[in-house]
Protein backbone atom coordinates (compact mmCIF):
# COMPACT_ATOMS: atom_id res chain seq x y z
CA UNK A 1 0.00 0.00 0.00
CA UNK A 2 1.29 3.65 -0.60
CA UNK A 3 2.11 5.58 2.19
CA UNK A 4 -0.27 8.79 2.62
CA UNK A 5 2.77 11.40 3.05
CA UNK A 6 3.82 9.88 -0.71
CA UNK A 7 -0.13 11.03 -1.78
CA UNK A 8 0.45 14.29 -0.30
CA UNK A 9 4.00 14.77 -2.01
CA UNK A 10 2.87 14.47 -5.59
CA UNK A 11 -0.14 15.84 -6.24
CA UNK A 12 -2.37 15.27 -9.31
CA UNK A 13 -1.36 16.85 -12.60
CA UNK A 14 -3.06 19.15 -14.46
CA UNK A 15 -3.37 17.19 -17.55
CA UNK A 16 -5.36 14.65 -15.54
CA UNK A 17 -8.13 16.85 -14.76
CA UNK A 18 -7.75 17.87 -18.68
CA UNK A 19 -7.86 14.52 -20.08
CA UNK A 20 -11.37 13.41 -19.42
CA UNK A 21 -12.71 16.34 -20.36
CA UNK A 22 -10.85 16.90 -24.14
CA UNK A 23 -12.42 13.30 -24.08
CA UNK A 24 -15.58 14.31 -23.90
CA UNK A 25 -14.89 17.19 -25.91
CA UNK A 26 -14.04 14.89 -28.84
CA UNK A 27 -16.35 12.33 -28.17
CA UNK A 28 -19.11 14.86 -27.95
CA UNK A 29 -21.62 16.30 -30.42
CA UNK A 30 -22.35 20.25 -31.07
CA UNK A 31 -25.92 21.03 -30.47
CA UNK A 32 -28.12 23.00 -33.34
CA UNK A 33 -28.38 21.60 -36.95
CA UNK A 34 -25.59 20.33 -39.03
CA UNK A 35 -25.42 22.04 -42.44
CA UNK A 36 -26.53 20.15 -45.97
CA UNK A 37 -25.42 21.76 -49.52
CA UNK A 38 -28.63 22.46 -50.90
CA UNK A 39 -29.40 20.35 -54.05
CA UNK A 40 -28.72 21.60 -57.77
CA UNK A 41 -31.90 21.98 -59.62
CA UNK A 42 -33.47 19.12 -61.22
CA UNK A 43 -33.63 20.67 -64.76
CA UNK A 44 -31.40 20.05 -68.01
CA UNK A 45 -31.67 23.30 -69.84
CA UNK A 46 -31.93 27.49 -69.42
CA UNK A 47 -34.94 27.62 -71.60
CA UNK A 48 -38.08 25.76 -72.92
CA UNK A 49 -36.80 25.58 -76.46
CA UNK A 50 -33.45 24.03 -77.62
CA UNK A 51 -30.31 26.10 -78.07
CA UNK A 52 -29.96 27.33 -81.52
CA UNK A 53 -26.42 28.33 -82.33
CA UNK A 54 -26.12 32.11 -83.15
CA UNK A 55 -25.59 32.60 -87.45
CA UNK A 56 -23.07 34.50 -88.92
CA UNK A 57 -22.90 37.62 -91.02
CA UNK A 58 -20.42 36.84 -94.04
CA UNK A 59 -18.41 40.28 -95.15
CA UNK A 60 -19.01 41.84 -91.70
CA UNK A 61 -16.33 42.31 -88.92
CA UNK A 62 -17.56 40.12 -86.31
CA UNK A 63 -19.87 38.47 -88.35
CA UNK A 64 -18.38 34.65 -87.44
CA UNK A 65 -20.50 32.20 -87.01
CA UNK A 66 -20.80 30.53 -82.86
CA UNK A 67 -21.60 27.30 -82.30
CA UNK A 68 -22.72 25.99 -78.35
CA UNK A 69 -20.74 23.85 -76.71
CA UNK A 70 -22.88 22.18 -73.64
CA UNK A 71 -20.31 21.28 -71.14
CA UNK A 72 -17.44 22.96 -72.65
CA UNK A 73 -14.81 24.10 -69.84
CA UNK A 74 -13.44 27.54 -69.58
CA UNK A 75 -10.30 28.74 -69.28
CA UNK A 76 -9.14 30.90 -66.18
CA UNK A 77 -8.08 33.68 -69.14
CA UNK A 78 -11.01 33.28 -71.39
CA UNK A 79 -10.33 36.79 -72.43
CA UNK A 80 -7.09 35.50 -75.10
CA UNK A 81 -10.04 34.17 -76.54
CA UNK A 82 -10.62 37.19 -78.70
CA UNK A 83 -7.19 37.24 -79.79
CA UNK A 84 -5.71 40.52 -78.72
CA UNK A 85 -2.78 41.27 -77.41
CA UNK A 86 -3.55 44.84 -76.17
CA UNK A 87 -6.91 43.00 -74.50
CA UNK A 88 -5.03 39.98 -73.04
CA UNK A 89 -1.82 42.63 -71.21
CA UNK A 90 -4.80 45.81 -70.19
CA UNK A 91 -6.82 42.46 -68.01
CA UNK A 92 -3.29 41.32 -66.86
CA UNK A 93 -1.94 44.54 -65.34
CA UNK A 94 -5.95 45.24 -64.09
CA UNK A 95 -5.74 42.50 -61.79
CA UNK A 96 -2.00 43.11 -60.44
CA UNK A 97 -3.14 47.02 -59.95
CA UNK A 98 -6.83 47.11 -59.38
CA UNK A 99 -7.33 48.16 -55.61
CA UNK A 100 -10.78 45.96 -55.41
CA UNK A 101 -8.31 42.60 -55.75
CA UNK A 102 -6.41 43.89 -53.39
CA UNK A 103 -9.10 44.81 -50.73
CA UNK A 104 -10.96 41.55 -51.37
CA UNK A 105 -7.40 39.43 -50.71
CA UNK A 106 -7.16 41.82 -47.47
CA UNK A 107 -10.79 40.78 -46.65
CA UNK A 108 -10.26 37.50 -46.82
CA UNK A 109 -7.15 37.37 -45.02
CA UNK A 110 -9.06 39.10 -41.88
CA UNK A 111 -11.62 36.16 -42.42
CA UNK A 112 -9.06 33.62 -42.50
CA UNK A 113 -7.29 34.79 -38.95
CA UNK A 114 -10.76 35.53 -37.30
CA UNK A 115 -11.19 31.80 -38.14
CA UNK A 116 -7.94 30.66 -36.74
CA UNK A 117 -7.80 32.92 -33.31
CA UNK A 118 -11.68 31.34 -32.86
CA UNK A 119 -9.55 27.93 -33.09
CA UNK A 120 -7.85 28.98 -29.88
CA UNK A 121 -9.83 28.60 -27.85
CA UNK A 122 -10.27 24.38 -27.68
CA UNK A 123 -6.91 24.64 -26.33
CA UNK A 124 -6.11 25.61 -22.48
CA UNK A 125 -5.27 29.76 -22.04
CA UNK A 126 -2.12 29.69 -20.01
CA UNK A 127 -0.19 32.96 -18.82
CA UNK A 128 2.41 33.43 -16.53
CA UNK A 129 2.83 36.51 -14.08
CA UNK A 130 4.75 37.67 -11.48
CA UNK A 131 4.45 39.65 -8.74
CA UNK A 132 6.74 41.36 -6.07
CA UNK A 133 6.02 43.04 -2.63
CA UNK A 134 7.34 45.04 0.07
CA UNK A 135 5.42 44.83 3.15
CA UNK A 136 4.88 45.57 7.48
CA UNK A 137 3.30 43.67 9.29
CA UNK A 138 1.51 44.96 12.79
CA UNK A 139 3.19 44.50 15.90
CA UNK A 140 -0.65 43.66 17.44
CA UNK A 141 -0.94 40.64 15.12
CA UNK A 142 1.39 37.49 14.31
CA UNK A 143 4.24 37.93 11.64
CA UNK A 144 3.14 36.63 8.33
CA UNK A 145 6.23 35.24 7.12
CA UNK A 146 7.48 32.06 9.34
CA UNK A 147 10.19 34.75 10.99
CA UNK A 148 9.38 37.41 13.62
CA UNK A 149 11.07 39.72 11.31
CA UNK A 150 8.01 42.46 10.96
CA UNK A 151 9.29 43.80 7.31
CA UNK A 152 9.40 41.83 4.31
CA UNK A 153 9.37 40.95 0.60
CA UNK A 154 7.22 38.85 -1.02
CA UNK A 155 8.22 36.98 -4.23
CA UNK A 156 5.45 35.16 -6.59
CA UNK A 157 5.78 33.86 -9.67
CA UNK A 158 3.13 31.39 -11.16
CA UNK A 159 1.22 29.86 -13.89
CA UNK A 160 -2.57 30.13 -14.57
CA UNK A 161 -4.48 28.38 -16.57
CA UNK A 162 -7.69 28.39 -17.67
CA UNK A 163 -9.49 25.53 -20.10
CA UNK A 164 -13.44 25.44 -21.29
CA UNK A 165 -14.48 21.90 -22.35
CA UNK A 166 -16.37 22.42 -25.70
CA UNK A 167 -18.92 19.49 -24.29
CA UNK A 168 -22.24 21.02 -26.88
CA UNK A 169 -19.65 22.45 -29.39
CA UNK A 170 -20.71 26.04 -28.93
CA UNK A 171 -16.97 27.00 -29.76
CA UNK A 172 -16.68 23.98 -32.19
CA UNK A 173 -20.40 26.07 -34.03
CA UNK A 174 -18.80 29.43 -33.71
CA UNK A 175 -15.61 28.25 -35.35
CA UNK A 176 -17.83 26.48 -38.17
CA UNK A 177 -19.14 29.65 -38.65
CA UNK A 178 -16.06 31.72 -39.06
CA UNK A 179 -14.88 29.29 -41.66
CA UNK A 180 -17.56 29.65 -43.76
CA UNK A 181 -17.09 33.68 -43.52
CA UNK A 182 -13.99 32.99 -44.70
CA UNK A 183 -15.09 30.64 -47.67
CA UNK A 184 -17.40 33.71 -48.23
CA UNK A 185 -14.61 36.05 -48.65
CA UNK A 186 -12.67 33.32 -51.07
CA UNK A 187 -15.97 33.35 -53.08
CA UNK A 188 -16.09 37.38 -53.05
CA UNK A 189 -12.56 37.56 -53.97
CA UNK A 190 -13.14 35.29 -57.05
CA UNK A 191 -16.16 37.02 -58.04
CA UNK A 192 -14.06 40.57 -57.61
CA UNK A 193 -11.77 38.94 -59.95
CA UNK A 194 -14.79 37.88 -62.84
CA UNK A 195 -16.29 40.83 -62.41
CA UNK A 196 -12.92 43.41 -63.16
CA UNK A 197 -11.90 40.99 -65.86
CA UNK A 198 -15.52 41.03 -67.76
CA UNK A 199 -15.57 44.83 -67.24
CA UNK A 200 -12.13 45.49 -68.13
CA UNK A 201 -13.51 43.39 -71.57
CA UNK A 202 -16.42 44.91 -71.93
CA UNK A 203 -14.77 48.16 -71.53
CA UNK A 204 -12.50 47.69 -74.36
CA UNK A 205 -15.38 46.78 -76.26
CA UNK A 206 -17.13 50.17 -75.92
CA UNK A 207 -14.19 51.82 -76.04
CA UNK A 208 -13.75 50.03 -79.70
CA UNK A 209 -17.29 50.95 -80.90
CA UNK A 210 -16.96 54.59 -79.50
CA UNK A 211 -13.91 54.67 -81.99
CA UNK A 212 -15.99 53.17 -84.65
CA UNK A 213 -18.76 55.42 -84.72
CA UNK A 214 -16.63 58.53 -84.21
CA UNK A 215 -14.76 57.65 -87.65
CA UNK A 216 -18.51 56.75 -88.78
CA UNK A 217 -19.92 59.99 -87.94
CA UNK A 218 -16.72 61.96 -89.15
CA UNK A 219 -16.66 60.42 -92.82
CA UNK A 220 -20.24 61.05 -92.59
CA UNK A 221 -19.22 64.90 -91.77
CA UNK A 222 -16.68 64.81 -94.89
CA UNK A 223 -19.40 63.43 -97.34
CA UNK A 224 -22.22 66.07 -96.20
CA UNK A 225 -19.09 68.82 -96.60
CA UNK A 226 -18.64 67.94 -99.92
CA UNK A 227 -22.45 67.61 -101.05
CA UNK A 228 -22.63 71.26 -99.39
CA UNK A 229 -19.87 72.41 -101.66
CA UNK A 230 -21.77 71.03 -104.74
CA UNK A 231 -24.94 72.51 -104.00
CA UNK A 232 -23.29 75.89 -103.43
CA UNK A 233 -21.57 75.52 -106.68
CA UNK A 234 -25.09 74.68 -108.18
CA UNK A 235 -26.68 77.75 -106.68
CA UNK A 236 -24.05 79.77 -107.63
CA UNK A 237 -24.93 78.90 -111.66
CA UNK A 238 -28.52 78.49 -110.78
CA UNK A 239 -29.21 74.90 -110.22
CA UNK A 240 -30.18 74.40 -107.23
CA UNK A 241 -32.30 76.62 -104.73
CA UNK A 242 -31.08 78.32 -101.98
CA UNK A 243 -33.64 76.62 -99.57
CA UNK A 244 -31.57 72.97 -101.02
CA UNK A 245 -28.78 75.07 -99.83
CA UNK A 246 -29.84 75.42 -96.17
CA UNK A 247 -31.50 72.22 -95.91
CA UNK A 248 -27.85 70.93 -96.31
CA UNK A 249 -26.59 73.15 -93.75
CA UNK A 250 -28.71 71.77 -91.30
CA UNK A 251 -28.03 68.22 -92.46
CA UNK A 252 -23.71 68.82 -91.62
CA UNK A 253 -24.77 70.77 -88.59
CA UNK A 254 -27.17 67.85 -87.22
CA UNK A 255 -24.02 65.06 -88.21
CA UNK A 256 -21.74 67.53 -86.68
CA UNK A 257 -23.91 67.94 -83.62
CA UNK A 258 -23.68 64.01 -83.15
CA UNK A 259 -19.94 64.15 -82.92
CA UNK A 260 -19.19 65.67 -79.36
CA UNK A 261 -21.41 63.34 -77.37
CA UNK A 262 -19.63 60.79 -79.36
CA UNK A 263 -15.64 62.42 -78.41
CA UNK A 264 -17.12 63.20 -74.60
CA UNK A 265 -18.22 58.95 -74.22
CA UNK A 266 -14.66 58.25 -75.81
CA UNK A 267 -13.16 60.38 -72.76
CA UNK A 268 -14.90 59.40 -69.64
CA UNK A 269 -14.21 55.22 -71.41
CA UNK A 270 -10.94 55.98 -71.21
CA UNK A 271 -11.11 57.22 -67.81
CA UNK A 272 -12.82 53.82 -66.95
CA UNK A 273 -10.06 51.95 -68.02
CA UNK A 274 -7.86 53.90 -66.55
CA UNK A 275 -9.76 53.30 -63.18
CA UNK A 276 -10.39 49.57 -63.69
CA UNK A 277 -6.54 49.14 -64.60
CA UNK A 278 -6.21 50.88 -61.45
CA UNK A 279 -4.53 54.16 -63.20
CA UNK A 280 -5.46 57.98 -62.50
CA UNK A 281 -7.00 59.25 -65.58
CA UNK A 282 -3.89 61.00 -66.10
CA UNK A 283 -2.33 57.71 -66.55
CA UNK A 284 -4.18 56.10 -68.67
CA UNK A 285 -3.14 52.69 -70.58
CA UNK A 286 -1.49 52.57 -73.66
CA UNK A 287 -3.52 50.32 -75.50
CA UNK A 288 -6.60 51.48 -77.36
CA UNK A 289 -8.77 49.22 -79.28
CA UNK A 290 -10.66 49.08 -82.15
CA UNK A 291 -13.51 46.03 -83.05
CA UNK A 292 -11.30 45.01 -86.28
CA UNK A 293 -8.83 44.15 -83.59
CA UNK A 294 -10.88 41.85 -81.96
CA UNK A 295 -11.69 38.72 -82.90
CA UNK A 296 -15.21 36.42 -81.80
CA UNK A 297 -14.81 33.36 -80.19
CA UNK A 298 -16.21 31.14 -81.88
CA UNK A 299 -17.05 27.75 -79.35
CA UNK A 300 -19.39 29.30 -76.92
CA UNK A 301 -19.33 27.07 -73.52
CA UNK A 302 -22.72 26.14 -71.80
CA UNK A 303 -21.84 24.66 -68.77
CA UNK A 304 -24.20 22.22 -67.46
CA UNK A 305 -27.18 23.46 -65.11
CA UNK A 306 -25.70 21.17 -62.25
CA UNK A 307 -22.68 22.66 -62.47
CA UNK A 308 -23.63 25.98 -63.02
CA UNK A 309 -24.06 26.22 -58.63
CA UNK A 310 -20.63 25.15 -58.41
CA UNK A 311 -19.07 27.98 -60.65
CA UNK A 312 -21.33 30.52 -60.00
CA UNK A 313 -19.29 32.38 -57.16
CA UNK A 314 -22.25 34.37 -55.80
CA UNK A 315 -24.27 31.47 -55.73
CA UNK A 316 -20.86 29.78 -53.11
CA UNK A 317 -21.44 32.96 -51.43
CA UNK A 318 -25.01 32.65 -50.78
CA UNK A 319 -24.13 28.89 -49.75
CA UNK A 320 -21.91 29.61 -47.07
CA UNK A 321 -24.50 32.60 -45.25
CA UNK A 322 -26.15 29.81 -45.47
CA UNK A 323 -23.70 27.22 -43.52
CA UNK A 324 -22.64 30.27 -41.45
CA UNK A 325 -26.10 31.22 -40.14
CA UNK A 326 -26.84 27.68 -39.68
CA UNK A 327 -23.69 27.09 -37.42
CA UNK A 328 -25.00 30.47 -35.48
CA UNK A 329 -28.41 28.15 -34.56
CA UNK A 330 -25.88 26.10 -32.63
CA UNK A 331 -24.06 28.92 -31.11
CA UNK A 332 -27.75 30.36 -29.88
CA UNK A 333 -28.33 26.76 -28.29
CA UNK A 334 -25.47 26.24 -26.89
CA UNK A 335 -25.77 29.24 -25.44
CA UNK A 336 -28.86 27.85 -23.06
CA UNK A 337 -27.24 24.69 -21.91
CA UNK A 338 -24.54 24.64 -19.38
CA UNK A 339 -20.94 25.53 -19.36
CA UNK A 340 -17.72 23.88 -17.57
CA UNK A 341 -14.58 25.43 -16.70
CA UNK A 342 -11.60 24.52 -15.62
CA UNK A 343 -8.77 26.57 -13.54
CA UNK A 344 -5.64 25.60 -12.04
CA UNK A 345 -2.56 27.44 -10.63
CA UNK A 346 1.14 26.52 -10.13
CA UNK A 347 3.68 29.00 -8.49
CA UNK A 348 5.76 29.46 -5.44
CA UNK A 349 6.28 32.07 -2.86
CA UNK A 350 8.99 32.94 -0.99
CA UNK A 351 10.55 35.90 0.75
CA UNK A 352 13.91 36.20 -1.09
CA UNK A 353 14.50 35.76 -4.78
CA UNK A 354 17.05 33.68 -4.28
CA UNK A 355 15.11 30.63 -2.54
CA UNK A 356 11.85 31.10 -4.75
CA UNK A 357 12.34 27.75 -6.00
CA UNK A 358 13.45 26.06 -2.54
CA UNK A 359 12.00 23.29 -1.45
CA UNK A 360 8.29 24.00 0.30
CA UNK A 361 7.97 27.09 -1.14
CA UNK A 362 5.76 26.02 -4.02
CA UNK A 363 1.71 26.17 -3.93
CA UNK A 364 -1.27 24.97 -6.35
CA UNK A 365 -4.98 24.92 -6.74
CA UNK A 366 -7.07 23.47 -9.40
CA UNK A 367 -10.71 24.34 -9.41
CA UNK A 368 -14.04 23.09 -11.69
CA UNK A 369 -17.27 25.30 -12.11
CA UNK A 370 -20.56 24.51 -13.96
CA UNK A 371 -22.86 27.37 -14.93
CA UNK A 372 -26.46 27.06 -16.48
CA UNK A 373 -28.18 29.79 -17.52
CA UNK A 374 -31.63 29.72 -15.54
CA UNK A 375 -33.75 33.02 -16.03
CA UNK A 376 -32.23 35.57 -18.68
CA UNK A 377 -35.55 37.07 -19.30
CA UNK A 378 -36.46 35.36 -22.38
CA UNK A 379 -33.00 36.75 -24.20
CA UNK A 380 -31.05 33.68 -24.71
CA UNK A 381 -34.57 31.75 -26.30
CA UNK A 382 -35.26 34.98 -28.72
CA UNK A 383 -31.73 35.22 -29.76
CA UNK A 384 -32.24 31.19 -30.81
CA UNK A 385 -35.56 32.42 -32.50
CA UNK A 386 -33.42 34.70 -34.35
CA UNK A 387 -30.56 32.44 -35.50
CA UNK A 388 -33.51 30.17 -36.75
CA UNK A 389 -34.99 32.54 -38.74
CA UNK A 390 -31.59 34.57 -39.99
CA UNK A 391 -30.72 30.57 -41.35
CA UNK A 392 -34.12 30.83 -42.76
CA UNK A 393 -33.53 34.38 -44.63
CA UNK A 394 -30.21 33.13 -45.34
CA UNK A 395 -31.82 30.21 -47.55
CA UNK A 396 -34.21 32.33 -49.42
CA UNK A 397 -31.56 34.53 -50.31
CA UNK A 398 -29.57 31.41 -51.57
CA UNK A 399 -33.09 30.48 -53.98
CA UNK A 400 -33.22 33.89 -55.21
CA UNK A 401 -29.49 34.08 -56.05
CA UNK A 402 -29.57 31.12 -57.79
CA UNK A 403 -32.99 31.83 -60.02
CA UNK A 404 -31.08 35.29 -60.95
CA UNK A 405 -27.77 33.13 -61.66
CA UNK A 406 -29.72 31.49 -64.03
CA UNK A 407 -32.03 34.12 -65.57
CA UNK A 408 -28.25 35.89 -66.07
CA UNK A 409 -27.12 33.02 -68.77
CA UNK A 410 -30.70 32.34 -70.00
CA UNK A 411 -30.39 36.21 -70.74
CA UNK A 412 -27.02 36.06 -72.42
CA UNK A 413 -28.02 32.53 -74.57
CA UNK A 414 -31.29 34.48 -75.87
CA UNK A 415 -29.30 38.00 -76.38
CA UNK A 416 -26.41 35.60 -78.28
CA UNK A 417 -28.90 33.98 -80.43
CA UNK A 418 -30.55 37.03 -81.87
CA UNK A 419 -27.16 39.08 -81.59
CA UNK A 420 -26.26 37.08 -85.21
CA UNK A 421 -29.32 37.81 -87.01
CA UNK A 422 -29.81 41.45 -85.76
CA UNK A 423 -25.53 41.81 -87.27
CA UNK A 424 -26.53 39.92 -90.42
CA UNK A 425 -29.64 42.50 -90.81
CA UNK A 426 -27.65 45.71 -89.70
CA UNK A 427 -24.80 45.00 -92.40
CA UNK A 428 -27.63 44.52 -94.99
CA UNK A 429 -29.04 48.24 -94.25
CA UNK A 430 -25.74 49.41 -94.23
CA UNK A 431 -25.08 48.22 -97.49
CA UNK A 432 -28.35 49.17 -98.89
CA UNK A 433 -27.77 52.61 -97.60
CA UNK A 434 -24.72 52.59 -98.89
CA UNK A 435 -25.77 51.55 -102.63
CA UNK A 436 -28.57 54.09 -102.10
CA UNK A 437 -26.73 57.50 -100.99
CA UNK A 438 -24.06 56.58 -103.83
CA UNK A 439 -26.72 56.51 -106.29
CA UNK A 440 -28.25 59.59 -105.03
CA UNK A 441 -25.41 61.41 -104.75
CA UNK A 442 -24.62 60.76 -108.05
CA UNK A 443 -27.64 61.12 -109.82
CA UNK A 444 -28.22 64.86 -107.86
CA UNK A 445 -24.74 65.80 -109.39
CA UNK A 446 -26.06 65.15 -112.81
CA UNK A 447 -29.19 66.92 -111.98
CA UNK A 448 -31.60 63.58 -111.54
CA UNK A 449 -32.49 63.95 -107.99
CA UNK A 450 -33.28 66.90 -105.74
CA UNK A 451 -31.91 67.73 -102.53
CA UNK A 452 -34.62 65.86 -100.31
CA UNK A 453 -34.02 62.76 -102.05
CA UNK A 454 -30.39 63.26 -101.16
CA UNK A 455 -30.86 64.02 -97.46
CA UNK A 456 -32.75 61.40 -96.39
CA UNK A 457 -30.09 58.95 -97.93
CA UNK A 458 -27.38 61.07 -95.77
CA UNK A 459 -29.94 60.31 -92.60
CA UNK A 460 -30.37 56.55 -93.72
CA UNK A 461 -26.95 55.79 -93.91
CA UNK A 462 -25.92 57.35 -90.83
CA UNK A 463 -28.15 55.61 -89.07
CA UNK A 464 -27.46 52.61 -90.49
CA UNK A 465 -23.65 52.42 -90.10
CA UNK A 466 -24.22 53.77 -86.22
CA UNK A 467 -26.43 50.70 -86.48
CA UNK A 468 -23.95 47.98 -87.24
CA UNK A 469 -20.95 49.49 -85.54
CA UNK A 470 -23.07 48.69 -82.03
CA UNK A 471 -24.65 45.21 -83.69
CA UNK A 472 -20.78 44.79 -84.33
CA UNK A 473 -20.00 45.06 -80.38
CA UNK A 474 -23.00 44.00 -79.24
CA UNK A 475 -22.11 40.39 -80.12
CA UNK A 476 -18.55 40.77 -78.29
CA UNK A 477 -20.05 42.18 -75.12
CA UNK A 478 -22.81 39.51 -74.98
CA UNK A 479 -20.04 37.13 -75.48
CA UNK A 480 -17.67 38.22 -72.52
CA UNK A 481 -21.52 38.39 -70.55
CA UNK A 482 -21.43 34.61 -70.93
CA UNK A 483 -18.02 33.87 -69.86
CA UNK A 484 -18.56 36.05 -66.83
CA UNK A 485 -22.39 34.56 -66.41
CA UNK A 486 -21.28 31.02 -66.57
CA UNK A 487 -18.70 31.55 -63.60
CA UNK A 488 -15.38 32.93 -65.95
CA UNK A 489 -13.37 29.82 -64.69
CA UNK A 490 -12.07 30.82 -61.53
CA UNK A 491 -11.57 26.93 -60.98
CA UNK A 492 -8.88 26.86 -63.32
CA UNK A 493 -7.01 29.60 -61.66
CA UNK A 494 -3.53 27.57 -60.31
CA UNK A 495 -3.53 30.16 -56.69
CA UNK A 496 -7.55 28.16 -56.84
CA UNK A 497 -6.49 24.44 -57.60
CA UNK A 498 -3.79 24.84 -54.53
CA UNK A 499 -7.16 25.13 -52.23
CA UNK A 500 -8.56 22.13 -53.24
CA UNK A 501 -10.96 22.78 -55.66
CA UNK A 502 -12.39 19.90 -57.62
CA UNK A 503 -11.98 19.97 -61.39
CA UNK A 504 -11.07 16.47 -61.97
CA UNK A 505 -14.62 15.72 -63.80
CA UNK A 506 -14.02 18.21 -66.43
CA UNK A 507 -13.19 16.61 -69.68
CA UNK A 508 -13.26 19.27 -72.19
CA UNK A 509 -11.40 22.88 -72.48
CA UNK A 510 -11.71 25.33 -74.86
Amino acid sequence: MIPKKMIIARPPSFTQYIAPFASLVLAGCAVGPNFKKPDAPEVEGYSKKPLVNPQGAAGVGGGAGQKFVPGLDIPAQWWVLFHSKALNSLVESSIKANPDIKAAQDALLVARENKSAQVGAFWPQISAGAAATRAKTSVQISPVTNTPALYYNLFTPQLDVTFVPDVFGLNWRNVESLQAQAELQRYALEMTYITLTSNVVTAAVQEASLRAQIKATQKMIEESKKMLAILKKQLAVGYAAGLDVAAQEAQLAAVAATLPPLMKQLAQQRDLVSALAGRLPSQEPAETFELSSLELPREIPVSLPSKLIEQRPDIRQAEENMHSASALVGVAVANRLPTFNLTGNLGTDAVTFGSLFASGTSFWTIGAAATQPIFQGGTLLHRERAARAAFKLAEDQYRSTVLTAFQNVADTLHALEQDGPALKAAGDAERAARKSLDLTSHQFEVGYANALALLNAEQTYQTAVINLVQAQANRYSDTAALFQALGGGWWNRPETAKNGEPNADRTQSL
